[in-house]
């Protein structure tokens, strides 16, 4: 698994290894737990994408990403050298070591503006950001080795994912809580108006757990939980949630933001998977976390927004 030290890789590390699945993680950052298998370093590099495959593994959980989208406008380069390079130095060594599956955390922003009612894996590819290309350019290499060299790719494209243990991330959810606790002014990019998809860790963990087992599963899937809230919407569920006041204000939109994400999961519907989480009980568990943190475990922890592997692009 590339990525288990984040947060999404590691409750996919705990639910896999619950499971009874052997996991080895390839990371940049340490594993929190001591007893799991890992190897440090970055996945551009080829012998350390190697040591994590030695032994040989059935399935790669391929989490590693720079998945900032406002850092990717102003360091394009790095972005397309972890994405890009690094995604498909994982391919490389899957092909070698004759894994089977591999299941991979894209997103919604490599479709680009909304032109249909909602959002499906029909849409065409017309990212704005360099963030979606670099995503885009990875699925497309993923369809070639699942065409070619036989290597199963699923990529799932996530929308904005919340859940517990967000400490050092950097999106919306977390900001808030980490507004509330240390008492500062939330900012609202733009006029708060635009809608986004939220979709729960754990319903995510399960559709990756799908992409690896299911052997009809190919391409792109998208998942989310099909209810899309403005980010007023957002920061009145967290008020709600926390019986805090919080204290916002507005300030000027950010570049390539999409003004509306309103997916359709009717596919991962078929193959078998439905979110379990609405997003008030899920905010409600995030805030039963966050509420009892030291003040300094509520800021960023360093790097979190860039090693953590979802596609939450802005507020």
């Amino acid at each position: 698994m590339t990525g288990g030290s984040g947060f999404i890789g590691r409750q996919m590390v705990a639910a896999l290894t619950t499971a009874g699945a052997v996991v080895r993680v390839v990371d940049l950052q340490p594993h929190p737990d001591p007893a799991v298998d890992i190897v440090q370093g970055d996945i551009v590099d080829r012998d350390t994408v190697d040591a994590a495959l030695d032994g040989g593994f059935d399935g790669i959980v391929h989490l590693a990403a720079r998945t900032s989208v406002l850092k990717s406008i102003e360091d394009p380069e790095l972005t397309h050298r972890t994405n890009v390079e690094g995604t498909h130095r994982v391919l490389e060594a899957a092909r070698a070591a004759g894994v089977g599956a591999l299941a991979f955390a894209s997103t919604n922003a490599v479709t680009g503006p909304m032109e249909e009612p909602a959002i499906t894996e029909r849409a065409a590819l017309r990212p704005l950001t360099p963030y979606g290309a670099t995503k885009a350019a990875a699925e497309m290499m993923m369809s070639a080795y699942t065409a070619v060299y036989g290597v199963r790719c699923t990529a799932l494209r996530l929308t904005n994912v919340y859940g517990p243990g967000m400490q050092a991330k950097d999106s919306i959810v977390a900001r808030l809580m980490r507004a509330i606790r240390l008492g500062t002014t939330f900012e609202i990019y733009g006029d708060g108006r635009q809608v986004r998809d939220y979709v729960h860790a754990a319903d995510v963990v399960a559709a990756f757990a799908l992409a690896l087992t299911d052997e009809r599963l190919h391409g792109p899937l998208v998942i989310g939980s099909g209810r899309s809230l403005s980010v007023l919407e957002v920061v009145d569920e967290v008020r709600r949630a926390s019986g805090a006041q919080l204290s916002v204000t507005h300030g000027p939109a950010k570049q390539g933001e999409m003004p509306a994400v309103i997916v359709d999961p009717s596919r991962a519907h078929a193959a078998g998977w439905r979110p379990r989480y609405q997003f008030t009980e899920g905010v409600a568990g995030v805030w039963e976390e966050w509420r009892t943190l030291d003040v300094e475990g509520a800021a960023p922890l360093p790097g979190g927004a860039e090693i953590s592997t979802t596609a939450d692009a802005a507020t």
